[in-house]
């Protein structure tokens, strides 16, 4: 059993994705009216036995138009001509997926300006002040 690797936590079994060649769409001749090179992959989020509830949860609330009503998410995938390529890069885009709904942001821990943080840009304000002062003055030509 195969697996894929999502991140350094995470791998999904190559068992949980169904797998679909289909023709593709566009323009390309001959060969994709008679050869089925695309993939249509399907990954079952709401059932997987390996992705934590979390990373399911973030899922399945995204609102992304590829998930269906019953938690599985469908990768269309007909750039290259041939099946290995295509499936290749359905898996490389599930992957992808799924490291970002992996990834917690840190938390931000608040600081404040130092003392002398605060006196330099107070100072700097002062000055920046008087050389505006000055260009207001009137200038004496006699």
């Amino acid at each position: 059993m195969a697996k894929i690797r999502i991140n350094h936590e995470i791998s999904i079994d190559e068992d949980e994705l169904s797998e679909k060649f289909v023709r593709s769409s566009g323009p390309g001749g001959q060969n994709v009216n008679k050869v089925a090179t695309a993939v249509q992959l399907r990954f079952d989020i709401a059932n997987s036995e390996n992705l934590p509830q979390r990373i399911k949860t973030k899922l399945l609330k995204s609102g992304d138009s590829r998930i269906t009503k019953e938690g599985e998410l469908v990768l269309i995938a007909e750039s290259y001509r041939t099946q290995e390529a295509n499936r290749k890069d359905a898996v490389d885009r599930l992957r992808e997926i799924l490291r970002k709904a992996a990834f917690v942001p840190k938390k931000r821990i608040p600081t404040k300006p130092s003392l002398g943080a605060k006196k330099r840009r107070l100072e700097s304000k002062a000055k920046r002040g008087s050389v505006k002062k000055l260009r207001s003055g009137k200038v004496d030509l006699d």
